[in-house]
């Protein structure tokens, strides 16, 4: 029973990392097929990490009320076909449209696939439960961009989505045969819609607000919808405050070790969201590369990632979070810092692969530590939420980068994505990309220790 429930789980989440990173190099050529313009473009990243973000807080919460396998399945379901609407959308605006639903459907499907494995596993083995899920996870996440240049080479972009097809089947039947269904002792009451759609619209202006600002720096029009997105912020913030239910439990914000994880989670994955949406241009657009290419030119990564998560993760079940966070954070930054190196006539030797090997040692080194830290300071009640709040976070932060990162880029160029004639503008990016991985690594260094069991104390009861 275990088995099939991490075996569900991790396909479950890989759908999800693969359709993320393959896109990713799949996006330069579906902006030119559709066309597309640069905003466009990027909302057909920013629509399904907006939805995804917003709404993972109550798919969370949602789960632990009514039970974590029905939203695990149901999630699985939009999931997947949205994902058909996605492979066969005719123009920019119905993709748009699609990769919103789809976010809706990992919004539900995600946080559960981690609940449900917190649920399953102990104490002492969740670690390396968390462990092998990060591991193959990111995998499958890593071989996302060179499965996406592939389909997109030799086939067409459209099957980057069609291929969650057959891996929602294999969820969905593993889910209705062999995963246990489980509900927060505790939790009670109706779900907060108030909070969710505060924070969706909130979400909404905000990036709205700095997509706008890469193409209009004189219209007040964008600096008006970020104050009032911050307004709504707050409010967001007192409505979870009073609420009897709310749907981001701020009890969970009392110990410091989730609170400092949380703050970690949105910094480094701010860092690397925002590089990761951009390199793929620069290879394809600036270096000359080819879908196929540029797929493989990230594909080091893999290895690293595929035999050090495992290692690392079971290493944070003994001796604490903190020092593999710091560590890998502070490596990943030197791989940001080197991305700058990238432009016309670099070598993939000298400028690409450097950068890819440091990261995904970093990378290796921080995340399954980063997750066993963030379920380790959860109640048994509230791991849903605690699970949705992180990813909540992680894709907040993919959201904001890729917005400032425009705006980076734009300052020095004049668009949204990088320019032959401007290579500064991604450099700098680049640089913005590492200076953010490097305060996720002052940030753990505030963890407090690790108890006996390798769990951090701090955590609430």
């Amino acid at each position: 029973m275990r088995v099939a429930v991490l075996i569900a789980a991790i396909v479950a989440s890989s759908m999800s990392y693969i359709d993320g990173t393959a896109l990713t190099v799949a996006l330069p050529v579906i902006r030119a097929k559709l066309p597309a313009s640069d905003a466009q473009a990027e909302w057909v990243s920013q629509g399904y990490l907006l939805f995804l973000s917003a709404l993972i807080l109550i798919g969370g919460a949602l789960g632990d009320r009514y039970g974590r396998k029905r939203l695990f399945a149901l999630g699985t379901w939009i999931f997947a076909l949205s994902s058909v609407a996605c492979a066969f959308s005719n123009d920019a605006t119905m993709l748009i449209a699609a990769r919103c639903i789809q976010g809706i459907g990992a919004a539900l499907m995600i946080p559960e696939s981690l609940a449900l494995i917190t649920v399953a596993y102990g104490p002492r083995e969740r670690g390396r439960a968390i462990g092998i899920w990060a591991s193959a996870s990111a995998v499958m996440a890593a071989g996302g961009p060179l499965l996406g240049g592939w389909l997109t080479q030799d086939f067409s972009w459209r099957w980057v989505f069609g291929i969650n097809v057959p891996l929602a089947a294999v969820v969905l039947l593993l889910a209705y045969l062999r995963v246990p269904e489980s509900r927060g002792e505790t939790v009670t009451g109706k779900p907060d819609v108030l909070g969710s759609g505060c924070i969706t619209v909130a979400l909404g202006l905000l990036i709205l607000a700095l997509t706008r600002m890469q193409h209009r720096f004189a219209d007040p029009a964008p600096a008006a919808m970020l104050a009032f997105g911050l307004l709504l912020t707050v409010a967001f913030v007192l409505i979870e405050h009073r609420a009897s239910d709310p749907v981001v439990p701020l009890r969970i914000f009392l110990g410091r070790a989730y609170s400092t994880a949380t703050l970690y989670t949105f910094l480094l994955y701010a860092a690397l969201g925002g590089a990761l949406f951009f390199v793929p241009f620069e290879l394809q657009n600036i270096m000359g590369y080819t879908p196929l290419d540029a797929g493989k030119a990230l594909l080091p990564t893999i290895v690293l990632i595929a035999v050090g998560s495992p290692l690392f993760g079971s290493l944070a079940g003994r001796i604490g979070s903190r020092l593999p966070m710091l560590a890998g954070a502070a490596v990943a930054a030197i791989g940001f810092a080197l991305f700058a190196r990238l432009g016309v006539g670099a070598s993939y030797v000298s400028a690409v692969l450097p950068p890819t090997l440091v990261i995904g040692m970093g990378l290796a080194i921080a995340v399954a530590p980063l997750t066993t830290a963030v379920m380790g300071a959860a109640d048994r009640n509230d791991v849903g939420a605690a699970s949705g709040i992180n990813n909540a976070i992680s894709r907040v932060g993919n959201l904001v980068a890729i917005a400032v990162f425009g705006i980076v880029i734009a300052v020095e160029g004049g668009g949204a994505l990088p320019t032959p004639a401007h290579p500064q503008g991604f450099a700098h990016a680049m640089l913005a990309a590492a200076m953010l991985a490097l305060l996720a690594a002052v940030s753990a260094a505030f963890l407090p220790r690790a108890s006996r069991s390798g769990y951090l104390t701090g955590t609430y009861s």
